[in-house]
Formats: C-alpha cells, structure tokens, sequence
C-alpha cells in the first residue's frame, strides 16, 4: 500500500486553517472583554445616576418633612446642598408652577429648576385647523434646561433639581418673572423673565449675585438646554425634512444637518434655533459664548410607527465667569417660524426660514414674499396662489418669447445646418466655422433661446423653496385641499405596500396629478420645436431621442416626489406649466410667422456684419486650430 504524504498545498492549507481560527478565537475573546468593559462602564453610570436620583428623592423628602424645624432641615440638607440648601427651606420648595401669558403665547415656568416646563401657541392648532389642540412646544417634560454648578466644596449641583423663588411683577404690560435659587437672604442665581404684550420673543437674564464665595468661578457653568421636538404636522415625515438645529456662529447662520446624527462645535455662537418647519424654540445671547456644542438626532425611523416625536436636540453653553459672577442677557423666542415675523426683531434670526442661497434668497425675500404678502392679505390663499403664479408668469413673458423666437429662427436655419453637416461631415472643425459664418450672417445667436431658460431656472428653484416655508399656507384650504402646506389626498389606505408606501406614500394626492399632466402636454407641445431648432450633431447627444424620454420621465417624478409635498407648490406648478401652454399658443399664433423669420434671415445675410470680440476670438481661434491640423498631417 503506498503511503500517503502531505504535500505542500496541503501544509500551507492547515496553516491557513489554523490561523484563522485562532485569529476568530482572539478577536472573539477581545469582544467579549470588550463587552464585559462596557458592561461595567455602563454599571457604574447606572449605579451613579440611580445614586443621584436616590440623593435627590432623599433631598425632596427631607424638603416636604414638615414634622421637622427648618433648623433641621437645613442641617440634613447641607450635607447634600452646601450653601443652596437654604432655598429649599423657603415655602417655594415645591413643585409649583408660575403662569405668564399674553394674546400669543402662554409659559407656565416651574419652581424646581426655574425653567419653562410648558410653552403654548394660542393661535396655532395641531395637525389640522378643527383638532381641538394647541401647539405645545414644551409639555410632559419633552425638555430640560439645566445649569450646572459646581462649588468650591467640589460639588456638582444641578439647577433643575433645585428650588427657585418666584417673584411675579408687572412694569406697564409687560410681565416680569424673578427665579432665584438662594444660598442665602442676598445671595442668589437668577433667572429672569420679561415678557412683552403680543410678543413671541422675552426677555431672559441669567445672573448671580454673591455667590463669588459659594461657587467655583474658574470654571464655566455648563447651560444645558434639550428639546425633544413634538411633531405638530399631518406627514410626519414631511415635517421631519424640515426640522434641525440652525445657529449663529461668528456672524454666519448655519445648520448642523439633517442626518441621524450630526454634531457641531460653535466658536462664537450667539443664538441657538431649534426649529420644527413651522415652529422654532430659540435662545439668543447678546454676547457671543465660545465653545458650544450642538447636536441633533433623528428620531424617525419608520414614519409609519414614530409619530410622537421628530427630533432630539441638545445644546450645551459655557457661561464664563467675570469678576466672581455670571451676568447674560439672553432671549426666548417661542413661536411660529414666520419670516416677517423673525425679521423683525432684526437679529438674523430670520434667515432659519430656508429660503435659498444667493440669487435664490433674493428673489424669495424680495420678490415672492412681498407680493405673496400682499395678495394674501386681502384674498383666499389660493387664489392668491393663481394670481401669483399668473403676476410671475406675465413677467417672465417677455423672456419667454426671446426662447420661443430663437428656437423659430434655428428651425428655419435647420435645412441650411444639416446641409453643412452633409458638406463637411469629415471636418468637424471646418464644419463649426461655417456653422458659425451662417449664424453671423443670417443674425441669429444660438445662445439665445438657452439665456432666456438660464434667467427662468432661479426663479422655479425659487418657488421650490418658498411653499414649503410658507406658513401662511398651514391648514388653509382651497378647493379639495384641507391644507395647502400639506398634500391633498384624494384617496388613501392603511395598508403598508412595500417599496409603493416608502417612495410614494399610502395615499394619492390629486394636484401632483394635474401638474404632471400640464407637464407632460406643455413638454409635448415643445419637444418637437426643439428637436427642430437643434439638428444632431456629430459626437454629440440625439436631443430628439431625450426629449422623447423627458415627455415622460418629467410628468413621472412629479407624480412620484411631489406627492408626499405640500399642495401649494404643486398648485402653483400647475398654474405655472397652464399659463406657460396659453403663453407659448399666443406667441406661436400671433407673434412669430416662419415666413416672416426667414424672409428677415435672408435679408441680414445681404447685409454687412461687424464681428463681436467674442465671435472674432472665437473665428481665430477655429482657424489657429485649424493651420496647427494642417501643419500635424504634413
């Protein structure tokens, strides 16, 4: 019997072999004591949070205790609060509330930790106009505002499980709340509230005084503020595309982002906006604060099943000592994220309404809020809507007949072109400079039906960004539309469809429907003008055979993407594409005569022309190019 032996392959195979089980065994022990290490850390940060809850029920107990003398109480509280266990000897140690309010808005701010534990909306409703329910921005402990102290003892205490004393006074209209956390009959941190009649914003000092022998003042006191944003919209999902944290830093309005995670470190921040599409909770600083940190989290996951909540926002704010004592003038802001509104506390708080960058910004804050505004005011959104879209469209007329005459005069060039095409298939480059030659002569600038589209473009991204900032259009109805900053379902269903609810949604909204098919005729009445005007060129695209595609492909997205959008941008784009069709009939049948144009293109080849700079440039450089072709081929 022959003796089998290992061969090489078959050494280098269990070495293999053995390598990657011992590598799958390492890396196995190491997650395990990875595990059994996180394991522990987190342990130890339940133990001392259940530590702290313990300490703080203790210290509320001991707070209620009314079997004892305030002398004891203050001795058993000492123990956990230093020099702040006088405030919770002082009948305001209970958890009470305070209540300011004017037409606008009612805070109900909280003795036990000094913050506004409720923020109502008197004018807004939730999710639709008859729900019955007020926009509560705050409610149910959605949010925490907190300052953390730490002592020359080196303790660490927390403002939002201590007791302030409140103070209501009034000064004319306005309404001013005094929170004082006390160390003592004079030394104190407080906050201060001033709010305004038929006013969003208040006033909000944060200061001490006295407490320069109390506190560490070395170090700064961390002001946390967290919200987690209650969702107020009919789509969940549509309200969660528009909902982040913006900032002021060093003089610029930013974003943190819109993804499931996002962090940002502020240098010189001087307000913070946590803003949900049609409402924002904002803090101002009159001072800019260094070092801020922000962070957002996304908390839709499934639209379907998350429709409580939108977004986690965190925020935490070094309040620097001076002299041994905090002193910031701050504000609250508490309201609609209106643009008139915002922009008139002139404190950039405005630009959180996304608007567009640049020329789109312009156009928006110029032109499209100002006439919306007005219209608005006086008719049904809307109407204003279609009186809006037709103002826009009638302006833009004169440019869309320059494109419409360009592509008249390129169709009747058409024959003259494909004949040069013929003539000098073979020389691309000679055919381009008697292309060019025929366009000089017969006056015809083959840019000019391009501009006239580039000038419209701004303006349709524009309106892109407009509707879905509007708040004039939330839960105003028109027609079969309930609310036109929301999609107007004409048919909807429960049942979860794969693929068709996640992109299209569970329901069919009719004004999508009738923008796409106001598309796809306008683009049907066009794309044979076009194909017409622009005859294929060699290495270049088939332009008919893209047009046939976006007859269909552009009617098909604003079926699929608009449908889940707010009805007053698809009314306003079926408006827009109905009056584009009657324009362009008008043109066609009234101002432009091919005849006409071809007669005037013969009569500017007779006469002489003048060369532009651009076009003599252009001439010399063809035929630079073309002596250099020359000179290669000998």
């Amino acid at each position: 019997m022959e003796e089998k032996k290992f061969d090489k392959n078959s050494i280098i195979g269990f070495a293999l072999i053995f390598g990657i089980i011992m590598w799958m065994m390492y890396n196995s022990q190491k997650t395990a004591q990875e595990e059994q290490a996180q394991k522990i850390k987190q342990e130890k940060i339940d133990k001392a949070k259940k530590a702290k809850e313990v300490a703080t029920k203790q210290v509320l107990q001991t707070v209620v205790d009314t079997t004892v003398s305030d002398t004891v109480k203050l001795q058993k509280l000492s123990g956990a609060l230093g020099s702040f266990a006088y405030s919770a000897t002082l009948p305001s140690a209970k958890e009470s509330f305070t209540t300011i309010e004017n037409e606008l808005v009612t805070l109900k701010i909280a003795n036990k930790g000094g913050y506004i534990a409720e923020a109502v909306l008197k004018n807004y409703k939730k999710f639709e106009k008859n729900s019955g329910q007020l926009v509560e921005l705050i409610k149910n402990n959605n949010a925490n505002f907190n300052l953390e102290l730490q002592t020359k003892d080196n303790r660490v205490l927390n403002t939002k499980d201590l007791f302030f004393e409140p103070t209501l006074t009034k000064n004319g209209n306005d309404q001013i709340l005094s929170m004082k956390l006390k160390s003592g009959a004079n030394e104190f941190l407080e906050y201060k509230y001033v709010l305004k009649a038929k006013d969003y914003m208040l006033d909000f000092d944060v200061r001490t005084q006295g407490l320069s022998k109390v506190l560490n003042t070395a170090k700064a006191a961390d002001l946390q503020w967290d919200l987690k944003t209650y969702r107020n919209e009919k789509s969940v999902s549509y309200e969660n595309r528009y909902a982040e944290i913006y900032f002021e830093n060093d003089g610029k309005v930013d974003y943190a982002g819109l993804g499931k995670q996002e962090d940002e470190t502020l240098e010189k921040a001087t307000f913070i906006a946590y803003k949900q599409h049609f409402f924002s909770s904002i803090l101002l600083s009159q001072v800019p604060i260094a070092n801020v940190k922000v962070s957002s989290t996304d908390l839709v996951n499934d639209a379907k099943n998350d429709t409580v909540f939108t977004k986690q926002f965190k925020t935490t704010l070094p309040l620097a000592f001076k002299n041994g004592e905090l002193d910031y003038k701050m504000n609250w802001y508490y309201g609609p994220t209106d643009y008139k509104i915002l922009n008139n506390y002139e404190k950039n708080i405005e630009d959180i309404v996304p608007l567009g960058w640049g020329v789109f910004g312009w156009i928006n804050k110029f032109i499209f809020i100002p006439l919306f505004g007005f219209l608005s005011s006086f008719m049904g959104l809307g109407i204003a809507i279609i009186i809006f879209t037709i103002i826009i469209k009638i302006a833009m007329s004169p440019i869309t007949f320059k494109s419409f005459l360009s592509q008249a005069k390129m169709k009747v060039l058409r024959p003259e072109i494909t004949e040069l095409n013929e003539k000098f298939g073979k020389d691309p480059m000679k055919k381009q400079q008697e292309t060019m030659k025929l366009y000089n002569k017969a006056g015809v600038n083959p840019m000019a039906g391009c501009i006239p589209a580039l000038i419209q473009l701004p303006f349709m991204y524009a309106s892109f960004q407009f509707f879905p900032s509007a708040i004039e259009l939330r839960q105003k109805g028109f027609l079969w539309a309930e609310d036109l900053s929301s999609f107007d379902p004409i048919v909807t269903w429960k049942q979860h469809i794969p693929i068709i609810s996640s992109i299209y949604g569970n329901h069919i909204s009719l004004f999508p429907i009738l923008a796409a098919i106001a598309i796809f005729f306008y683009m049907k009445m066009t794309s044979g003008d076009q194909a017409m005007a622009q005859p294929q060129q060699e290495g270049m695209p088939d332009m008919g055979k893209i047009m046939k595609i976006m007859i269909y492909l552009s009617p098909l997205m604003m079926l699929i993407f608009f449908n889940n959008y707010g009805s007053g941008l698809s009314l306003y784009n079926f408006i827009s594409n109905l009056i584009t069709i009657g324009i362009m009939l008008v043109i066609k049948k009234y101002f432009i005569d091919s005849d006409k144009i071809h007669a005037k293109i013969q009569e500017n080849k007779t006469k002489p022309k003048t060369e532009s700079k651009f076009q003599r440039k252009m001439r010399e450089m063809m035929e630079q190019a073309e002596e250099q072709k020359k000179l290669n081929k000998k």
